[in-house]
């Protein structure tokens, strides 16, 4: 009889922990979502740079028809509106001083005479792809602009000298004209806030008429709004 309810009393035991089966503990795990980027460059954004520029013509003065000088320095301002941060729309305005020179030629001999420094200015309409770099404060851009450059030009006219060997010199100077123009660009702006940054770029401008062309750096601020 003992051993009979031993028996019954094991297999009750060995039930219930069948029944009881096994209890799992499960952790809830958390996880913390990264802070979004930075955005230095935003949409609908309008601009308004600040920059000096050095120019440098495509021919030697003596060949160069518009600026009649080797080098300039000057100065601009451009205004753009962002309708999306990677499209915009402008106006771009500068002024340049040439050192224009005034030549004499007689046939064998051209000389360069006087201080001729004048001011040529531009005004362009300009489209612009800006491309920031995703989470940088770096943003590569492309534009091209057309418009009107004036104040710049050649005029000459000839005369008789007994002393020059065929006897007549003829004498280059400068003249103020207008002429339309095309400009293409490329360079980097660099946000030190979501709302200023630096601009460094070069671009070459190419005039009506031949040997007009001229390449630009610049350098400036640019505030954003």
């Amino acid at each position: 009889m003992k051993k009979l309810v031993l028996s019954l009393c094991a297999m009750v035991a060995l039930g219930s922990a069948a029944f009881a089966g096994t209890e799992t503990y499960t952790k809830e795990s958390k996880s913390v979502a990264p802070p979004p980027c930075p955005q230095w460059y935003a949409d609908n954004e309008f601009n308004l740079s600040l920059w000096g520029t050095y120019a440098i013509t495509g021919t030697e003065w003596r060949d160069d028809t518009y600026l009649l000088a080797d080098h300039a320095f000057g100065g601009g301002i451009d205004a753009k509106y962002f309708v999306h941060r990677y499209f915009g729309f402008g106006v771009e305005g500068f002024l340049l001083r040439p050192n224009s020179e005034e030549t004499f030629d007689n046939g064998f001999v051209r000389t360069r005479v006087g201080d001729n420094k004048r001011t040529v200015g531009s005004v362009l309409g300009t489209f612009t792809l800006r491309f920031p770099i995703s989470c940088s404060r770096f943003a590569p851009y492309f534009w091209m602009g057309g418009g009107a450059i004036f104040g710049g030009g050649r005029d000459h006219e000839f005369f008789l000298d007994p002393t020059a060997p065929f006897g007549i010199v003829r004498h280059d100077f400068p003249e103020s004209t207008t002429k339309t123009m095309g400009q293409v660009g490329g360079g980097l702006e660099i946000r030190f806030t979501p709302h200023v940054g630096w601009l460094n770029d070069f671009s070459w401008n190419i005039v009506s008429g031949s040997k007009n062309n001229f390449g630009m750096a610049r350098t400036g601020v640019n505030f954003a709004f």
